[in-house]
């Protein structure tokens, strides 16, 4: 019990706590006086929801039944929490927050007990209470902070060689700390814990943890407030089925550029191919334009190869050439489908070429965050190695070191993925450029046969229309001819 100048005494009281484990909000009580030199005593902790008693005690019971007391926080307007003279209750100046919370004990007035009880106690409740008693000239103060707690909830992710394991709880005031145990209740180096105060004042802490497997695979994640003496923890375990998936995700990475090169390969080839074939197609289109130009000619020498020979020689020439012009549209519509058919193809290598970059980038983004994770945990374990352990210092070192000596070789695994992943991901960029550009030669080269089929097609039209003419002429020459 605090003792107070002349007589007026702290002592703490507390009611209706028996259940305090089942509850998700604390209080706790730092109790001081205005007038001495102790120090402070240790904070009373309760839950909030339950009702807490701020005490204020005369050392020596006595009738106060008559007295006044001013329970008062001096950061609130209006500061009055409650007000007791004549034997009433006197509210009418009472803060609106404490509104039906708040009660003296008539009672225990007899025997010196001015405490005033706080209902349902709130996070807006923590302040320093003053208790003042006119008569005598006399106040103390007690703090009452508030806190809460809440049970943390725990995820797990597999990444590269290792199982992450993510750690959230919400609802915490004063903020507390987390800490990653293993099965053996040895410490887990863990990267920051990231904390987020919310409206309501309450803190959200969260933290990640690289594992490997282990002799349990047990882990725990604690979240405990020292202010408070309150602790909370999840425990998980992993099955070794995750690790075995986890260990294989470097192999799979590796097996996924080996694909990928051996796939760019094959389109290398059909590159090459689909070239080979146009050096063909163009020098035998090279070859059918000299020989439609040789035999062909022009409107000119048609016309005076006719009058030289006659309607009869005319009539062959012009079957002539329109077997020639069958033939060339027949090539020039094979040829056009085989354009079609490359246009076709290319444009599903561009397509699988650039869903290959999307998967190739993504991939490059994860080793990116992979090595700056091993990076991170390298530094934490280097941090780790200066420090001297408590208990078992060879051991846990010598743990330490093989645990830094895993990261080295798997940052430098990462760092050969990361850097032929970019090797691939260029020659990707790079097809992707050769095939849109064969595409649109492709595409001239349709457009341009599309325009020459037309003026085959109208060509032939014309023959045919002189063809019909000159069969007119020849049979009406035949039957008007003397000899016949």
């Amino acid at each position: 019990m605090l003792h107070l100048k002349d007589g007026l005494s702290l002592k703490p009281g507390l009611s209706d706590l028996g259940a305090l484990a089942s509850h998700y909000t604390v209080v706790f009580l730092l109790l001081t006086h205005t007038c001495g030199g102790q120090s402070d005593p240790q904070p009373m902790v309760v839950m909030a929801g339950d009702d807490v008693i701020l005490p204020c005690h005369l050392e020596t019971a006595a009738d106060a039944s008559d007295m006044t007391v001013v329970w008062t926080r001096s950061d609130l307007s209006p500061k009055f929490v409650h007000v007791r003279r004549d034997r009433m209750d006197f509210l009418i100046n009472q803060n609106p927050l404490y509104q039906g919370r708040t009660s003296v004990f008539n009672s225990k007035l007899k025997h010196g007990d001015f405490s005033v009880k706080l209902c349902k106690v709130k996070l807006s409740d923590g302040g320093t209470y003053s208790c003042f008693i006119p008569d005598l000239d006399k106040e103390s103060t007690v703090q009452l902070v508030v806190g809460a707690v809440s049970f943390p909830g725990i995820e797990v992710s597999v990444m590269s060689n290792a199982v992450v394991l993510g750690c959230k709880s919400k609802g915490w005031y004063p903020e507390p700390e987390v800490l990653w145990l293993d099965g053996e209740g040895n410490l887990l180096s863990a990267g920051p814990t990231e904390t987020v105060r919310g409206p309501d004042d309450l803190y959200t802490v969260s933290s990640r943890v690289t594992v490997e497997k282990r002799h349990s695979n047990s882990f725990t994640c604690r979240v405990q407030q020292n202010k408070t003496n309150q602790t909370r923890e999840t425990h998980i375990h992993i099955k070794d089925d995750f690790f075995m998936v986890s260990s294989s995700s470097s192999v799979r990475i590796a097996i996924n550029l080996v694909v990928c090169f051996l796939y760019v390969l094959m389109i290398f080839f059909v590159v090459w191919k689909i070239n080979k074939t146009k050096e063909q197609q163009d020098e035998t289109e090279l070859e059918e334009r000299k020989s439609r130009m040789t035999t062909l000619g022009n409107d000119t020498e048609l016309q005076l190869l006719m009058e030289e020979h006659g309607a009869r020689d005319q009539l062959m020439t012009e079957r002539e050439k329109m077997k020639y012009l069958d033939t060339t549209k027949a090539k020039l519509d094979e040829a056009l489908e085989g354009r079609e058919e490359d246009l076709k193809h290319l444009e599903q290598v561009i397509s699988t070429l650039t869903e290959q970059k999307k998967d190739l980038k993504n991939q490059r983004e994860k080793l990116i965050s992979l090595l700056q994770e091993v990076k991170i945990q390298i530094e934490n374990i280097k941090k780790k190695l200066k420090e001297t352990p408590k208990t078992d210092k060879e051991k846990r070192m010598q743990k330490r070191e093989n645990y830094k000596e895993d990261l080295e070789r798997t940052k430098t695994e990462y760092e050969q993925l990361f850097k032929n992943t970019e090797k691939l991901l260029e020659r990707t960029e790079e097809m992707i450029i050769k095939m849109t550009e064969r595409k649109g030669k492709l595409e001239m080269d349709k457009e341009k046969m599309t325009k020459h089929l037309k003026e085959i097609e109208r060509q032939r039209d014309e023959v045919q229309r002189k063809l019909q003419y000159l069969q007119f002429f020849f049979l009406t020459f035949f039957i008007s001819s003397p000899n016949r």
